[in-house]
Formats: C-alpha cells, structure tokens, sequence
C-alpha cells in the first residue's frame, strides 16, 4: 500500500512552495517576455536562487549550494558578461538570423511543454520513495550515483550545450580586422577632410557658481554649445537650459566692465 505519510506536508511547507512557487513562475515569464537581454538574464538569475531554495527545503544541500554558485553565480554572471560585450539590444532580438528559427523555437517550446506535464503526471501517479531512501548515502553521493547512471546522456549533453554557447560567445566577439589600423595623424586627416569636429571639444559650461556636465558651455556670442554635454543626458532631457539666465548674466558682466572702465577713465583724467 502506497504511504500517503510520505504525501503529507506541514502548513510551512505548504506556504512556501506556493509563494515561491509564484515568484519563480513570475520570473520565468518575465525572462521569456521581457524585451532587454539584460533583464531576462536577471529574472532568471531570480528563478535559479527560488529552486535553490526549493532543493535547501526538500534536503538537497549539495544541489541547492552548487545552484546558487554554479549557475546562479558563475554561468548567468558569463551570460550577462557576454551580453554586455556585444551589446544586444531589443532591436537585434527582433531580427530573424536563422531562418525558420521562430517556428523552430515554437516546436521546443511545445515539445518541453509536454515533457514537463509527462514528468508532472509522472511524479504525480508514481509512488514517492522519500529522501531518506534517495540520501541514504549522502546527499552527493545520491546525486553522484543519478548523474553518471540514469542521467549521464542528459548530463553530457548539458555539457556540450555550455561548452556549444561558450564557444559561439567567442565567435561572436572577435572581429577579423581586413585592414591595417588608421594612426592618430591619419584620423585627424581624416576629421579635417570630412569638416568634423577638429578641435577638442569645449569644456561643460561655468554658470553662476556651478560647473556641471549637464550645463552647456556658453559660446562668445551668448549661445549654448550642444557640445559642452554628452548625447546621454541629452537623449535623457537631463540637461539644464541656462541660455537665457547666461546671456543676461554675460549682458550684467559687459554692463559693469564698462562702468569700471568708465571710472578709471575718469581717474586718469
């Protein structure tokens, strides 16, 4: 007779697994869904550290610390590392380099879909041994023993997915230079030619007590200089407009110079 003691669960545990249940669920679609690579990585950095939890809970010590270093810590942080080196966008995501690939990704989603309700159905109609019988040896040496004998092809193959992905990291980050690396002298030639920016470029503007990168610098003739800021703060509308409050100030500065002027010509008379 099937133990049905061995189905029973605390409120406790109850409780968690539905809470963090959820929030691993929530994380999962956000990394499906979400538009930037960079948060996809991060929610499902997020889902790894909830079953981590989750393999602490049900008594897999060894699996739920190798979750957190291991994948959590070192294969995602690889993952966002190579992201950010380079440089997807949202844009890039919506290009189709592999043609076919979205239907191809829509039959891998389907497969797993039925996997994963085939393992669901699978754990719920199979009488359930228990962990004492699955570490009766030690949590390592029970998940040892699954690895390298029921497990081993899905082990190896996982292992040659990691090694396929590092690889095509690699790939994806060199570029082959075709032709020989322009000098300084050549590249400042080429900015006189192509009438670009020749000189350096001025300094942040100085406005009443302030020297900010987000004011523009103040040419001779009173206007703002779009040069002085960085294309960020002005793509973000971070950037201060002190044209006009600089133009009176610089029209005050004329004024007294030429009142102080005028008494030093009247003292030299």
């Amino acid at each position: 007779m099937m133990d049905l003691a061995a189905y029973s669960t605390s409120t406790g545990e109850a409780f968690q697994f539905w809470v963090l249940g959820t929030v691993a669920v929530i994380g999962a679609l956000c990394t499906v869904f979400m538009k930037k690579a960079v948060h996809s990585a991060l929610c499902l950095a997020g889902t790894m550290i909830v079953l981590a939890v989750f393999y602490l809970a049900n008594g897999a010590y060894f699996l739920g610390i190798v979750q957190i270093v291991v994948y959590t810590g070192a294969i995602m942080m690889l993952f966002l590392f190579v992201v950010m080196l380079v440089g997807v966008t949202a844009a890039d995501s919506l290009k189709e380099t592999i043609k076919g690939q979205r239907w191809l990704a829509l039959l891998c989603g389907l497969g797993f879909g039925i996997l994963l309700c085939a393992g669901i159905g699978n754990a719920a109609l199979t009488e359930f041994n228990g962990l004492g019988q699955a570490n009766a040896g030690g949590n390592v040496e029970g998940l040892a023993a699954l690895i390298f004998t029921k497990y081993v092809f899905a082990f190896e193959l996982t292992g040659a997915l990691l090694i396929t992905a590092a690889v095509g990291a690699m790939v994806l980050t060199h570029r082959e230079r075709t032709e020989r690396a322009k000098t300084q002298r050549e590249l400042a030639e080429q900015r006189v030619r192509e009438g670009k920016q020749v000189p350096p470029l001025p300094a942040p503007g100085v406005y009443a007590r302030h020297n900010a990168v987000d004011i523009a610098g103040i040419l001779p003739d009173g206007t703002a200089s779009e040069l002085t800021v960085i294309k960020t703060l002005r793509q973000r509308g971070q950037i201060r407009d002190v044209s006009t409050e600089a133009i009176n100030d610089l029209k005050a500065l004329e004024r007294r110079a030429e009142e102080r002027l005028g008494r030093e010509e009247e003292t030299a008379k």
